[in-house]
């Protein structure tokens, strides 16, 4: 999984963390609009995670760290950051140190399907990772073998002017898989869990499994 999509991210993790920065208003105003999606993926992930108290939590492919940060500094107990890009790991270390929640927060290069994870989490958390994943369904197993109440994942959704942008945006650099909302039930069909929602934010479907 790492090869193409990894050098990636890791040549793009200076841009990657500015999206979540709080920077003049013109940058404020076209992240809010482009980036709609990521904003309110973040913010319904938080919400739906509480209450945080003695929660253990895994955030797979953590970029620069912003859902650890806030689960940490908003009341987990311990949040486990994994990436297959240096780059972000490096920038996820450092802003935990500089929030103050260093001590709640790991972070590890670790490649997700390749690498053994021996710990169960409470949470976990896939938000825009299943965009470059080919093989889908293994992730997805993989990830409820080591979670024990909730997973959170986004889906991009197919389709639309967003999804050519993204494309074209995307061309050359890594492969872009998207779905629509049958895909993404048929994914989970024969895996245990309790319930299943899914809802369409902007361009993606964010998804609730709980087991």
């Amino acid at each position: 999984m790492k090869n193409n999509v990894a050098e990636f991210f890791d040549k793009y993790a200076i841009d990657f963390n500015s999206i979540y920065a709080e920077r003049n208003n013109f940058s404020n105003f076209i992240n809010s609009h482009l980036r709609r999606s990521m904003k309110l993926r973040f913010i319904k992930t938080i919400e739906n995670c509480y209450p945080l108290n003695g929660k253990n939590i895994i955030d797979i492919g953590c970029g620069a760290g912003h859902y650890v940060i806030a689960l940490a500094k908003n009341g987990a107990d311990h949040v486990y950051g994994i990436d297959f890009a240096q780059g972000m790991i490096d920038l996820a270390k450092k802003k935990a140190e500089q929030s103050g929640v260093g001590n709640k927060c790991k972070f590890a290069l670790v490649d997700f399907m390749s690498d053994s994870i021996s710990s169960t989490f409470d949470y976990s958390i896939l938000m825009g990772f299943m965009d470059y994943i080919k093989e889908p369904r293994a992730v997805i197993g993989k990830a409820i073998s080591i979670t024990k109440s909730k997973m959170f994942i986004s889906f991009p959704v197919r389709g639309g002017i967003l999804a050519w942008q993204r494309k074209l945006r995307y061309m050359n650099r890594c492969s872009i898989f998207f779905y629509d909302k049958k895909q993404i039930y048929d994914l989970f069909r024969g895996f245990k869990h309790k319930n299943l929602t899914i809802e369409k934010i902007d361009r993606d479907f964010f998804v609730i499994v709980t087991l």
